[in-house]
C-alpha cells in the first residue's frame, strides 16, 4: 500500500436475477476527489437479493483496506443494509445477522466506517449497476 488516503467513498451493489437466483457483485471505490481508485464485479452463485448486498459490502470494505484504514464511506441503494449497519432496522434473519457481523468484523482494520443510503439513480451508483449487469453477462 502506499501513503493511506485519509478517506476513501465505497459504492457497492449487489443483486440477483430471480429472489433467490444467480447474483453478482458490483463496486467501486473512490477517492474524495472522486477519482477511480478500484473497480471490481463478479458473479456469486445462487443467492437472494440480501445476501448479494452484504457480499458486495464485505468485498468492498477487503478492497478499501488496500487504500486507507483510516475512513471509509459506504454508499449502498439498499435501505435494509444501510439501516441495519447504523443500527437504525432490528436483524431478524439469522442468516442476515451472520453477513452482518462478517461486515463488523471487516470495520475493526478502519478507524471510522459510516453508512449512507443513495438512490439508484445516483451517477456514480448507476455505474456500479452496469458493473453489475457486467458480471451477470460475464464479462
Amino acid at each position: 500500500m502506499n501513503k493511506p488516503i485519509e478517506q476513501v467513498n465505497l459504492f457497492c451493489d449487489g443483486g440477483c436475477r430471480g429472489n433467490p437466483g444467480p447474483g453478482a457483485i458490483g463496486l467501486l471505490i473512490l477517492d474524495t476527489q472522486n477519482q477511480e481508485l478500484h473497480r471490481h464485479a463478479e458473479p456469486i452463485g445462487h443467492t437472494t437479493n440480501n445476501r448479494a448486498e452484504y457480499c458486495a459490502l464485505i468485498k468492498g470494505l477487503d478492497s478499501c483496506a488496500k487504500f486507507t484504514r483510516h475512513r471509509v464511506v459506504c454508499f449502498m441503494d439498499s435501505k435494509l443494509i444501510v439501516n441495519q449497519m447504523n443500527g437504525t432496522w432490528r436483524l431478524k434473519n439469522d442468516e442476515l445477522r451472520s453477513l452482518y457481523h462478517k461486515v463488523k468484523d471487516r470495520e475493526r482494520v478502519f478507524k471510522e466506517v459510516t453508512y449512507q443510503y443513495v438512490q439508484r439513480t445516483n451517477p456514480t451508483m448507476k455505474k456500479v449497476d452496469r458493473l453489475l449487469n457486467q458480471a451477470f453477462e460475464g464479462r
